[in-house]
């Protein structure tokens, strides 16, 4: 119980940024907060920017983030650290309410690749933005975060699918749709077709026909938990990838305190889960056009910018698989990774993952010479592991990447398991990385 409290000490900060990072809005909403506490300017994307040494944060479109750190000297250095803010689940669909029977459901579907099984029977909330009708064209948007449990996935009886722990396949328009509330035992409404729009009127405080549109995520409500005798572990949903934008909201407050010599970027996409083709995705030009927008308005030249982008470095931060040890088999003979073992750098020959052998030793000079627990990760070569947005990235900005993150356990489940000592070295390395070299 004493290493429970305190790890729950250590870490009172990380859990409350899981818990309160409850959508992709969320998280860029919780995080931009934070670094406007630090003193983070805010700059936006539709206006022209004139710049000097300081420190800048921009919201893109409500679920992607840009932070910047101009240091003194801006050509001497150009780092960049970037996450992802989005996770597998669920997302609410319009026209989303059906009735059976005085079941109120709601219709749904799934946003990346999650471990379907582990949904059922979980407190479920709801969390987004709300976009309603303002004065003319101009359209207010309200975020929502209901804070509550109101929906979940029953799993059916044993009693009626014998089957079901030999073969665990779901149809996830039938039997994956949430229960969210009984008809004639709470609220009434008239219709059912705008039930949603009604509930979703009362949390705003508007009119359910002033509701134009909503972009809703249906999320675990399960709290942030420690486990093992001595709290080895921590339980919690949306490690994936929250865990990497807290390390790098670290980092680039770490190059503000430090005053760090350079340009330093933090950039936390949005839609990784899904393919990071998005306007606010990784594979968009949002990173290449935010870094020569800054090199325009500090007044250097193209040629400047091109020439800094060549021999600058990026850090692409993501989760990485750890060995399971139920199933270590589905690991690399060589090459398996260890909660609690520190950072992971991730290689991969097809470049699933970005790097090659000079940013591999780069990364891993710095974690030797600071002293940061870290490890190597390689697809088994029989089976296809993941991929993440390094490679994507640094295919839109020429510019050398390496992809680290730290250890998982039950990666894209509803609930994922992380070693509780990686994410001070997950942090450890961002802070040398943005704000000490």
């Amino acid at each position: 119980m004493c290493e429970q409290n305190k790890v729950a000490t250590m870490y009172a900060d990380f859990f409350d940024y899981i818990e309160s990072s409850t959508s992709p809005y969320h998280t860029v909403e919780e995080s931009y907060r934070r670094l406007e506490e630090q003193g983070f300017t805010p700059l936006s994307m539709d206006e022209e920017w004139n710049l000097v040494a300081g420190d800048y944060v921009i919201d893109v479109y409500g679920t992607t983030l840009v932070a910047v750190h101009i240091g003194e000297h801006p050509r001497e250095t150009l780092r960049i650290a970037s996450a992802h803010t989005d996770f597998p689940g669920f997302r609410v669909k319009p026209n989303a309410m059906i009735t059976d029977k005085g079941y109120g459901k709601l219709n749904v579907e799934s946003y990346g690749g999650l471990i379907q099984y582990t949904w059922f029977d979980r407190p479920l909330s709801l969390a987004g933005v709300v976009v309603t009708k303002g004065k003319g064209l101009d359209l207010e948007t309200h975020y929502v975060d209901i804070a509550k449990p109101v929906a979940t996935i029953p799993s059916l009886a044993i009693h009626m699918n014998r089957q079901v722990n030999e073969k665990a396949v779901f149809n996830k328009q039938k039997e994956m749709l949430p229960l969210i509330l009984m008809r004639g035992l709470g609220t009434e409404y008239e219709d059912d077709k705008t039930l949603l729009k009604a509930l979703l009127a009362e949390e705003i405080g508007c009119e359910p026909a002033d509701i134009l549109s909503y972009e809703l995520t249906v999320y675990n409500t399960d709290t942030v938990e420690t486990v093992g005798f001595d709290a080895e572990y921590i339980s919690a949903p949306r490690l994936d990838n929250l865990t990497s934008c807290y390390a790098c909201l670290q980092g680039i407050v770490s190059a503000k305190e430090q005053h760090a010599t350079g340009i330093r970027m933090a950039f936390l996409f949005d839609h990784e889960e899904v393919g990071s083709r998005t306007k606010q995705g990784g594979a968009s030009l949002l990173l290449p056009n935010v870094v020569r927008r800054v090199y325009r308005a500090l007044g250097f030249s193209e040629e400047a910018c091109e020439a800094d982008i060549a021999k600058g470095f990026m850090i692409s931060s993501d989760v990485a698989h750890g060995y399971h040890p139920n199933y270590g088999e589905k690991n690399d003979i060589t090459n398996y990774p260890t909660l609690n073992g520190g950072v992971v750098l991730k290689i991969a020959s097809s470049q699933s993952y970005a790097g090659d052998a000079v940013a591999q030793a780069i990364v891993t000079d710095l974690c030797e010479t600071h002293g940061i627990k870290h490890q190597i990760y390689v697809n088994r070569s029989d089976i296809p592991g993941g991929s993440t947005v390094g490679s994507i990235s640094s295919a839109q900005l020429v510019m050398r990447t390496m992809d680290v993150g730290l250890p998982l356990l039950a990666m894209h489940s509803a609930r994922e398991l992380m070693g509780t000592y990686d994410q001070i070295e997950l942090n450890r390395l961002l802070t040398v990385f943005l704000g000490e070299v």
